[in-house]
Formats: C-alpha cells, structure tokens, sequence
C-alpha cells in the first residue's frame, strides 16, 4: 500500500482499522466453522448425533454478516476517500495557478476516470490485503496442534504464491502506467478537437484529426488488450500454483488416512481449512489487476498534490513601486530560462512588456499573480518581497485579463459579476453594453462553454468588464488584442484605454497600436538585459 494515500487520505486510517478488525472477526468464524462442519460431518458418516447444528447455523450467518459489512465499510470508504483525494487535487490545482497546471483533458481524465478506478483497490485489493496476512496466519495457528505435516507443507507452498505474485505484479504495473498515460493523452487531444473543431471545419481538417484519434484510439486498445492479456495469464499462474499447492496436501492427508494415522475429524479440518489458507493470496493477485488502474491515477494524483505551492506570506500588500530585481524563471525540462528580467514600475505607470514570442512576458505576469516562483532574484512590492505578501490579499489588488479568456456556461451578467453584483456600468466602461442590446435576453442571455455564443472581441470585452467591475489599482494584460481583426481591437483598446486612468497597468503586448497606449515600453529578453524606450 502507497503510504501517501495515507497522509493524503485521512479518512483511509479509519477504514484500514476497520477491515483489521473485521478480518480478524472474519477469520476466526471460518476457522469455527471449518471445525464445527468437520465434527459435524464426522458424527454423520459415524452414525453419531451431533448437537453443533444450531452453532454452526449461527456461525454462517454471523460469517455472512461480517462479509455484509466488510463490503459495506469498504463501499462508503471508497467513496470517501474518492472525495477527500478530488477535493484535495482541485484545491491544489487551483493553487498552482495555470501556469502550472496540467493539460485539460488529462486533469479530467484524472479526476473523472481515474479516480474512480480506486474503487478496486480500496473495495476489493486492500481487504484481501489484510486478509491474505490475517487468514493463513489463523489458520496455520489452528491446523498446527492437529496435524504438523499438513503445516509445514502449507507452510512451505505458500511463499511461492506472493513471489510469483510479486513478480507478475511489477509487470503489469508498468504496462497499467503505460495504459492510463496513454488514455490521458487521447482525452487531452479529444478535448482539443472538439473545442477547435468549429475552425478545423472551416479549414478542411476535421478528416485528418479524426484519423489522428483513430490511430491513437487503435494504439490505446492494443494497450489495453496487452494488459487484459497480462491480468489473464497472471491469473492462470496463480490458480495453478494454488491448486497445485492444496492437492500436495490432500494428497498427504488422503495416504496417512488410509494409513490410520489420521482420524476422519482432522482430515477433514485440514481439507476444508487448506484451500481457506491459500484462497486469500490468489483473491489478492486477482485483485490486484482490477485496482491496478487506480494505482495508476493515484500515482498522478500524488506527483501534482506532491508539486510545491507558491510561496505564501503574511504581510499585507502596501502601495508602492513593483521592483523585479533581477528575477530570473526556469521551468522543468527546458535548458533555457522562461524570464531574466530587471525592471521597475512606479504606481499609476502603464507599461506595456514586448518581446518576441516565448521571451516571458506572460511569465512575467504569471510571476506577479503568484502562478510562477522565481529560481533567482527577487520582486518587491512597496519595498516588501512577493513571497512575504499573503497571495490572497495580494491577489485581490489585481485584475487579470487573460490572453484567452474563460467564460462559463452560464448568462453574461453571471460571466461578468461571478453571481454577485450589478454589470451595467463595467459592461458599458468595457464596451460591453453595446453588443449585449443585440442579445435574444440581453445580460441574461446563457453562453455555452467558453463562451460560445459570442465571437472572440465579445468574450475579450466580456473578460474587460470583469476587471471594471473588480476595480483593482493593478491591472494585468496579456496580449488582449491577439487574433482579434482591427476594428474589434480598436474597440477593446478603447476600453483599455479607459480602464486604465488611474490605475498600475502592465500590457504583454506584440501589436504597436497597443504598445502605444503605454507610458514607457520594457524590452523583455532572455539575455536579462532591460531595454527602456519612450512610447
């Protein structure tokens, strides 16, 4: 067992004592009931009464209530833990900001698919866990007294059983990361299509993306089948090597009988507690292939919730200067660093960050949201390092307008408010007013997702008017005229234009209409060199 779930998953504690107990419990009443059935069915074979049928009907049922509520625990513990690990992995994704965050497709695969494929391990692998350690080790205390061959035969067959385990196990693992990285893959590339699928229509390209997911579906069911394949052969061994081990011992318990060295009471014990003893491992090993995909998604949870925060602090954000003080970004995998930047923007600047594509000027961005942390260097604010700020309340003195904008599936006032608050005067500030008159019910027209319904300098507006609404001194945007013909961007500049009176103001800008709004231009590089222009 993964000792992350644990810590991750406090309600996991719990439900292991619980099936610990309920093992135990469970154990006992089979070794009961092994030697109430084998006396019982002694006396008749003998001709004698027997006075344990009532306690071996008791017996049963209590088995069968212990098996109910094993089955019971582990179903609501599934459940619980399934939630505990989702709220946890969206709250940290939330933290990590988008810079960070992982592809769309593979997060929902995650959260979704993923997770779910828990319920295997946690239902079915981790009971028989504890009972593949808890059953033998009952059963051997209870054959040893009555027969030491029969013991010691079991004794010795029953390691092999988790070392072949142990060994197809690892195999299959790896083909099951394999499986769900794939599958992680495929749904990211299906989200991306069906979300550009409008645009490759009107290209012409929409056959060969569908020949692309044909192929990459093609490879994920050959995965899939090798996998199956795996689990099924796996299986094979361990049955085999089980029914192999228990006819070693009733082979030994069949010639000392007819020997007389045995009674017919003790034959029988061993020959129904025999398969008893092996029957937990092979349940593990057959298990063990339903879980092994959850394993696979809790693998992933824990590297994202194992991913370190954004530093957080405690001061509280003052009015001031923001100073990036030779402040330097890389990222994982690329030998070049993402940002070098050293730069200073004064209270009510508006600052406009140009640079070819991939210089970091979103990153540079990203590093005053708090969605970035710097390698080297550092940024001030009002005198105060970022780090030492409390990112909540730093927060809430900014407005960020993305490059691509999210609006959600709901009306435009609740796109523009977040549900509370009155739109009007933001959506008239952000030229907003004029296009929603034209809507079939005006501010509570409903969009689709990511706004569809409204063309791209709609949702950049709509995106605006949020930050009019939110008032914040410091404003941030990333390239809010990119793909966006010359007339809707000489609307949304006008709209910037007036968001920023009065304001701190920094533009990720490529266009020169746009640059132009702004007091002083920084040349962002990665050399670290700073270049000054005036606008």
């Amino acid at each position: 067992m993964d000792p992350r779930l644990l810590s991750y998953a406090r309600s996991t504690r719990a439900y292991l004592a619980a099936t610990v107990a309920l093992g135990v419990v469970h154990a006992v009443l089979l070794v009961a009931q092994a030697t109430l059935l084998a006396q019982a069915i002694t006396a008749v074979f003998l001709g004698h009464r027997h006075p344990s049928w009532a306690l071996l009907a008791v017996v049963l049922a209590a088995r069968a209530a212990v098996s109910w509520l094993q089955e019971l625990a582990a179903a609501r513990s599934a459940a619980a833990v399934k939630s505990e690990l989702r709220g946890q992995l969206l709250d940290h994704l939330i933290a990590l900001g988008p810079a960070r965050r992982r592809p769309a497709g593979e997060v929902a695969t995650l959260v979704t698919h993923g997770l779910d494929a828990l319920d295997g391990y946690l239902a079915r692998y981790l009971p028989q866990l504890v009972l593949a350690v808890l059953v033998p080790g009952i059963v051997l205390a209870r054959l040893l007294p009555a027969d030491l061959t029969a013991t010691i035969t079991i004794m010795v067959t029953l390691p092999l059983i988790p070392v072949f385990m142990a060994l197809v196990g690892m195999h299959t693992e790896a083909q099951n990361r394999r499986q769900f990285r794939l599958l992680s893959r495929l749904s990211h590339h299906f989200l991306d299509v069906v979300a550009g699928l409008p645009t490759l229509k009107l290209l012409g390209r929409a056959r060969a993306q569908a020949g692309i997911i044909a192929r990459i579906s093609a490879e994920q069911r050959r995965h899939t089948m090798r996998t199956l394949r795996t689990a099924f052969l796996s299986s094979l061994v361990l049955e085999l090597l089980a029914t192999l081990s228990v006819a070693l011992v009733a082979v030994g318990i069949g010639l000392r009988l007819v020997a007389g060295e045995l009674d017919l009471t003790t034959a029988l014990l061993v020959l129904i507690l025999a398969p008893e003893a092996y029957r937990p491992l092979r349940e593990v090993g057959a298990n063990y292939h339903a879980s092994a995909e959850g394993l696979a998604a809790a693998e992933e949870v824990f590297t994202i919730l194992e991913s370190p925060e954004p530093a957080r602090g405690t001061r509280t954000p003052v009015s001031g200067p923001i100073v990036f003080d030779d402040v330097e970004v890389r990222f994982p995998g690329r030998a070049e660093p993402a940002l070098r930047l050293t730069a200073t923007v004064a209270p009510g600047e508006v600052v406009a960050l140009t640079g070819p594509s991939g210089c970091g000027k979103s990153t540079a961005l990203a590093v005053l949201l708090g969605f970035a942390t710097p390698t080297a260097g550092r940024v001030t604010v009002g005198g105060i390092p970022l780090t030492d700020l409390d990112l909540d309340a730093w927060r809430s003195r900014l407005a960020w307008v993305p490059q691509r904008p999210h609006l959600f599936a709901a009306t435009v006032r609740d796109n523009i408010t977040f549900g509370s608050g009155r739109p009007e005067a933001a959506a008239e500030a952000a030229g907003v007013a004029g296009f929603v008159a034209g809507l079939p019910d005006g501010y509570d027209t409903l969009l689709g997702d990511a706004g569809t319904g409204l063309s791209a300098g709609q949702r950049q507006r709509v995106a605006l008017a949020r930050a009019f609404l939110r008032d914040a001194p410091i404003v941030l945007l990333d390239e809010p005229t990119a793909n966006l013909d010359e007339t809707t961007a000489a609307g949304v500049m006008a709209a910037i234009r007036e968001l920023a009176r009065g304001r701190t103001v920094l533009i990720a800008a490529h266009r020169p209409e746009l640059v132009s709004l702004a007091d002083r231009v920084i040349e962002v590089g990665t050399t670290g060199a700073t270049v000054l222009e005036p606008a």
